[in-house]
């Protein structure tokens, strides 16, 4: 299991998409946590096997919703962690 830091930009908040995000993460079998960021950014914290991470990549870039557009993706690797379930963390 490795756990990656996502931060996303573009027009993602207030399109649904942490909600889309983790219902694809609870469908690849991914744990973790998702949430909005002042800067207008969101970030994830997502907990998995490569091969499920990098599919999550793939499909977050595409944007989860249509009405999200991702102007951009950076992901890097966070410190192994253990979630019981993905969740969304609201303010």
């Amino acid at each position: 299991m490795v756990t990656q830091h996502f931060l996303v930009t573009g027009q993602v908040q207030g399109v649904g998409f942490r909600w889309s995000a983790a219902r694809l993460a609870q469908q690849l079998g991914i744990t973790g946590t998702v949430q909005n960021l002042p800067t207008g950014q969101v970030a994830i914290v997502a907990s998995g096997d490569t091969a499920q991470l990098a599919d999550f990549a793939r499909q977050i870039k595409a944007g989860v919703t249509p009405w999200a557009i991702v102007h951009d993706l950076k992901v890097t690797a966070a410190r192994t962690q253990r979630f019981a379930e993905f969740r969304i963390i609201t303010r």
